[in-house]
């Protein structure tokens, strides 16, 4: 990724946020905007770009899946790239991920449930026709 719009792009998609920003190299020698963030306003701005819920507090632990690395999540980057602000795991520059590639701990857990309180009725019924076909 880069630091320049798509061809095509008009402008910014999202507001950019209102912090000094630095240069973050990728091993191939191309950068991208990284955010200055103060400790002071992380919170601020994970609950602003976080796009799940629940937010993490700053103190969990998640994993990069694509770096297969932990990290706080005190330690997230952002970047400024095509026009958006990427939310990104510390591992960005190395093959690592942006937020939706992060998992918490329990997060596979599996969860029993009793599959016929899902049994409304309205199940596609594979034994029928086609003369039962409404299309």
């Amino acid at each position: 990724m880069n630091g320049n719009f798509l061809p095509g792009d008009d402008g910014p998609i999202e507001e950019r946020l209102p912090y000094p920003t630095r240069p973050l190299y990728f091993p191939d020698g191309s950068s991208v905007e990284e955010f200055i963030i103060p400790d002071e306003d992380k919170e601020i701005v994970l609950a602003q770009l976080y796009p799940f819920s629940p937010v993490p507090k700053l103190t969990d632990e998640m994993e990069d899946l694509h770096s297969g690395k932990k990290f706080l999540v005190k330690d997230f980057r952002v970047t400024w790239e095509h026009g958006m602000n990427y939310l990104v795991s510390p591992y960005y520059p190395e093959g690592g991920g942006t937020v939706i590639d992060w998992i918490g701990e329990g997060v596979w857990v599996e969860d029993d449930f009793d599959e016929s309180e899902f049994n409304d009725g309205d199940d596609f019924n594979a034994t029928a026709s086609d003369d039962d076909n409404p299309f």
